[in-house]
């Protein structure tokens, strides 16, 4: 009996925690197809879909995996589109959402999605559609800082880091801009 008083109780606890979570749209639905999470259901760090690690950059955000994230300088914040298609997807894969209720930790800045032009959820931080970088082998690489002087790590206000990492030996050479 009192295992089934603790379970009920530890279900009670999740659900009015939940009770206060829901959905908006992105800086009060001034761009379509885009919303943002109200509120983080409470999750372990390794499931979040968002979350922060140490890197030669200092703390940036990272995806589930452990791999970074980078936004693009020719995405405007808060329009609901990603400029990024065609061959610069092949190096630049957006972060996708696995859910309608994405869950950070360590991560301040606004947290949305923006629907891409093949019906995927794109998940942004601070409205800027977010990436990951085909030339990061390893979670907490930062490879792709800088590359074609457009490309940047994301502190976990959602702001870009533009110093330069300690090694920096992948974004030489490169002038692609993608």
């Amino acid at each position: 009996m009192r295992t089934t008083w603790i379970r009920r109780s530890a279900v009670a606890l999740a659900l009015l925690a939940l009770a206060g979570c829901g959905s908006s749209n992105y800086g009060g639905g001034s761009a379509a197809g885009t919303s943002s999470a109200s509120c983080a259901a409470p999750s372990s760090a390794a499931k979040a879909d968002l979350k922060t690690a140490n890197s030669s950059l200092g703390k940036v955000v990272v995806a589930a995996d452990g791999r970074t994230v980078y936004v693009f300088d020719k995405d405007t914040p808060g329009s609901g589109k990603s400029v990024c298609s065609g061959p610069c997807l092949a190096k630049w894969p957006p972060v996708q959402a696995t859910s309608d209720q994405l869950t950070v930790d360590g991560v301040s800045g606004q947290l949305g999605t923006i629907t891409r032009d093949d019906g995927t959820k794109q998940v942004t931080l601070a409205g800027m559609p977010l990436y990951l970088y085909s030339g990061d082998s390893h979670a907490g690489d930062v490879t792709g800082q800088s590359v074609g002087g457009t490309w940047w790590v994301v502190a976990p206000d959602g702001s870009k880091i533009t110093a330069a990492a300690a090694s920096s030996s992948s974004a030489s050479g490169y002038s692609g801009g993608y």
